[in-house]
């Protein structure tokens, strides 16, 4: 059975948590900050005595001993941050981050809870037929700051495309409208280069909802440290940079011929007819990115939203008030009828 570790307060003992807004670790209970820096050293120190000794288990679970409390805590197996059902003390595995597992780099959480919330608001307004409880924070089910494993993906694409155009002349004299077609084969050749495509790598979390969210700002990335990782919760990749690979091959792929038919001029049609692609290189690297999922429940269905953690764009499918939506439609159309009854009335009297 394995441990887990957590960042004690210097001050009183608490648990450290990581905090968006100053990107420092700060005690909830005395709101004492450290510097990640300080950390280092110390976690270094006592890393190998919280070597991770996983369970096999037909549910898929891994086991640990919260440190706080000393109870069990049964998560996921993928599970690389989470909390102590017992205590509430937020509870890093970093065992589940170490070796080929661990990150190249993470993009720390810049947004909290909050920022989440009024994200979710805004998300809902101009929504007439969205259920009104709905529009009550008090309906979320639950909400939660997620490090979601990324792979990054480097290449070079070649790339030789065939393309069907088409050119349409219009004439006409004062009898006749003529339209003559003319018929091109046009042909293009190159190489793109691409950098950091990214590709969602855990499987419990919808790609379209990750694709929805981006993009990120790599620019503030840092080296990965296990203290970004305390109050929130994080899982590590499940799905391999060669099997996520096809996703991320079909947005450089299209990419690509995008770039090439927009480079073709003075044509009314333009047709994709044949393509041959070659990668010349591709290079992957493994990053975490803070992601915010809330999900609610309305007629028995379960609705799921993400917030990009770093700029807060927010994305969700919402469920629509079939009786208020059809109740607005009927009072709609007696509106039009009423008022078509009363311009037939005044057309007819006024003759």
């Amino acid at each position: 059975m394995a441990k887990t570790t957590h960042y004690l307060c210097p001050a009183c003992g608490g648990t450290l948590e990581f905090d968006s807004k100053t990107q420092k670790m700060k005690c909830p209970f005395c709101d004492t900050e450290v510097d990640i820096a300080d950390l280092e050293d110390k976690h270094s120190s006592t890393k190998d005595a919280t070597s991770y000794t996983e369970e096999d288990s037909q549910d898929n679970l891994a086991y640990y001993i919260c440190e706080s409390c000393g109870g069990q805590i049964a998560v996921p197996k993928e599970t690389g941050a989470t909390s102590c059902p017992f205590c509430g003390n937020s509870q890093v595995l970093p065992a589940q981050f170490e070796g080929d597992l661990k990150p190249d780099a993470i993009i720390p959480f810049k947004l909290d809870k909050k920022d989440c919330k009024a994200q979710y608001l805004k998300h809902l307004e101009g929504k007439h037929f969205l259920p009104k409880i709905f529009r009550s924070t008090n309906h979320i089910d639950e909400l939660k700051g997620v490090y979601v494993p990324f792979w990054l993906y480097n290449s070079k694409l070649y790339a030789d495309l065939a393309f069907d155009c088409e050119r349409i002349e219009e004439k006409e004299d004062s009898r006749y409208k003529y339209i003559t077609h003319y018929y091109y084969d046009v042909y293009r050749k190159g190489t793109l280069k691409f950098k950091d495509v990214p590709a969602d790598a855990a499987s419990a979390i919808a790609d379209d909802l990750m694709d929805s969210i981006e993009p990120y700002d790599l620019a503030e990335s840092s080296d990965y440290n296990d203290a970004y990782l305390s109050g929130f919760y994080a899982s590590r990749y499940d799905i391999t940079d060669k099997e996520a690979f096809p996703r991320v091959e079909t947005r450089m792929q299209n990419s690509i011929v995008d770039e090439m038919e927009n480079s073709i001029k003075g044509f009314d049609n333009i047709t994709l007819r044949g393509s041959a692609f070659d990668f010349k290189k591709v290079e992957a690297r493994h990053v975490l990115f803070p992601v915010y999922l809330l999900n609610t429940t309305w007629q028995n269905q379960r609705f799921t939203f993400a917030m990009n953690g770093q700029t807060g764009r927010f994305v969700g499918n919402l469920p629509r008030d079939d009786r208020a939506y059809y109740r607005t439609l009927v009072l709609y159309s007696l509106g039009l009828s009423f008022v078509y009854f009363f311009l037939i009335c005044v057309f007819y009297f006024s003759e």
